[in-house]
C-alpha cells in the first residue's frame, strides 16, 4: 500500500535498511537490499536535488566557522550523496569532513569508528534531529544536542535527554568555541 506523504517523515533519518524493514513489516534481506538499491538509484539521479536548506542554516554555519568552531557531518546517507547535497547548496566548505553511513551499520557504530580514528573526540557535540543521533552520541560518551526544525519531534528528542534542544538555527552559534 502506498503511504501518505505526511506519514513518510517518520522514516527520514534512520539507515535505509531499517526504514525499509519498518515500512514493509520486516521483509527478507534480499527484498530490503533491492529496495535500498532502487531508492539510491533514484536519489543519485534526482532525489538529492529535492533537498532544501532550512532558513538560517547557512548563516549559522558561517558564524560557527568564523568563530573557528570545527564542524563535520555524520549522516546515515552515503557520503557521496551528502557531499553532492552540501556542494549543491554551497555549504561543503564549512565542514572538516563528511562521514556517510553504510547499510547494516548503526549510527552509534559509525560514531565509534570516528572516535577510534581520532576524527572526533569525547569533547565533540553531536547535533541532530532524530533519536538515532542522540543515541549515537550518548552510546559513545559524547554530548548530544537536538534541533527541533528537522524530522524528529520534541518528544522523540527529549526522550533521549540531549544537553540542549535548539528551536532555531540561529541558536546554534551558542556552540561556538
Amino acid at each position: 500500500e502506498p503511504l501518505a506523504l505526511a506519514d513518510l517523515a517518520t522514516y527520514v533519518g534512520p539507515p535505509l535498511d531499517e526504514t525499509f524493514k519498518a515500512i514493509t513489516g520486516g521483509s527478507a534481506e534480499p527484498e530490503v537490499k533491492a529496495l535500498v538499491t532502487k531508492f539510491r538509484e533514484r536519489y543519485g539521479d534526482s532525489g538529492y536535488s529535492e533537498n532544501k536548506v532550512y532558513p538560517g542554516i547557512a548563516e549559522a554555519l558561517e558564524a560557527l566557522r568564523a568563530a573557528n568552531t570545527p564542524m563535520a557531518v555524520c549522516t546515515s546517507k552515503r557520503r557521496d550523496f551528502a557531499e553532492k547535497i552540501l556542494t549543491m547548496f554551497g555549504l561543503i566548505q564549512h565542514f572538516c569532513f563528511i562521514d556517510g553511513g553504510e547499510i547494516g551499520t548503526h549510527k552509534w557504530q559509525q560514531m565509534a569508528v570516528l572516535l577510534a580514528q581520532g576524527k572526533v573526540s569525547k569533547s565533540s557535540i553531536m547535533v541532530g534531529d532524530r533519536s538515532v543521533d542522540m543515541i549515537a552520541a550518548h552510546r559513545n560518551g559524547l554530548k548530544a544536542a537536538g534541533v527541533l526544525w528537522g524530522y524528529g519531534s520534541l518528544a522523540e528528542l527529549s526522550n533521549e535527554m540531549p544537553m540542549r534542544l535548539f528551536s532555531s538555527p540561529g541558536e546554534l552559534v551558542d556552540l561556538a568555541i
